[in-house]
């Protein structure tokens, strides 16, 4: 249970992480106006309550193995010990218990096809607990450019220029498998220290500096601020699946992306092609968005709806 109590200044910086996920402290302070050591001093309170995770993401697009959304029915009393297995997989970055406690999502990112199909085509199937599974390949992410669930935004116009990061030069022409160590280590902690990354990849703190600024401005590497809903006071969150006809898919799929209850909105295979990550603060605000905001848009047709009872692993890899 979160019982961080944040403040303006703990929602100010949440924001600016989400902006510029790796800029320094000194350049946060001086847009926030406290000092380097006050901003530094409240990210760590906050991530160290899990109010958020700050980990870097490869772009899925460029990985082979692509990024996948799996959904598992387990046998009654089982669900959690396989959540908990997944959830110690570096593949895995979001697995979540659902509904009645006895069904699993997970998302995976797998940097090889051979990765992926050795967890989905053999190790899920074969494990004795579970029932079912269907894996759902994500085709487009409409909430990219959000990095998910924002909370309050309170910035103002000015401190957001300020801020925003500025990769127009030297960019990296694809991912190799060099880089792995680098966003193994950056999947851990996405604002480690120069000198551990550059342990972690073999390669000088100047190499890896440069080397981060060339993925960021490719979009080969983004940085994921997690933030634990229930510490802004939203307690309802839901998974949706569901189907709209493909020609109005990027349509719909924009349109819900700009939903303020939308932390993640993406195309996927599968008939029920547009998973919806819906954060609320309760079940009323969650029956209200159902039935006044995405049940009200006429491409959007059936809607499968779980709750989310208990997420195992946000995002990135455990330490």
């Amino acid at each position: 249970m979160i019982t961080t109590k944040l403040t303006d200044l703990d929602h100010q910086l949440i924001h600016a992480l989400h902006l510029d996920a790796r800029a320094s402290f000194t350049r946060i302070g001086e847009v926030l106006d406290v000092s380097a050591k006050t901003a530094a001093r409240r990210y760590r309170r906050l991530r160290d309550t899990n109010v958020i995770n700050l980990v870097g993401i490869a772009d899925p697009r460029h990985l082979d193995g692509a990024e996948w959304f799996v959904r598992m029915h387990c046998k009654p009393g089982s669900a959690r010990q396989v959540a908990d297995a997944l959830a110690g997989r570096d593949d895995t970055r979001w697995v979540a218990l659902l509904s009645g406690g006895t069904e699993i999502s997970a998302s995976l990112r797998a940097w090889s096809a051979g990765e992926r199909d050795d967890l989905i085509l053999n190790r899920l199937p074969r494990t004795a607990p579970i029932v079912s599974v269907t894996a759902h390949q994500v085709l487009h992410v409409f909430t990219g450019a959000r990095h998910g669930f924002e909370g309050t935004a309170t910035l103002s116009t000015s401190q957001i220029a300020a801020l925003q990061p500025n990769h127009a030069e030297d960019a990296a022409t694809s991912l190799t498998d060099a880089d792995r160590p680098l966003l193994d280590a950056l999947a851990v902690d996405g604002r480690a220290p120069y000198p551990v990354l550059a342990k972690a990849a073999a390669w000088s703190e100047s190499t890896v500096a440069r080397r981060i600024h060339a993925l960021r401005a490719a979009g080969l590497l983004r940085f994921d601020l997690d933030v634990n809903a229930a510490a802004l006071g939203y307690h309802a969150e839901t998974l949706l699946w569901t189907s709209v006809a493909p020609a109005r898919l990027p349509a719909t799929g924009a349109a819900v992306a700009e939903h303020p209850e939308v932390a993640f909105c993406a195309a996927t295979t599968g008939p029920a092609n547009l998973l919806v990550s819906t954060v609320c603060r309760d079940s009323r605000d969650l029956y209200r968005y159902l039935t006044e905001s995405i049940g009200a848009l006429p491409p959007i047709g059936e809607i499968e709806s779980a709750p989310v009872i208990r997420v195992v692993k946000r995002a990135g890899r455990l330490p």
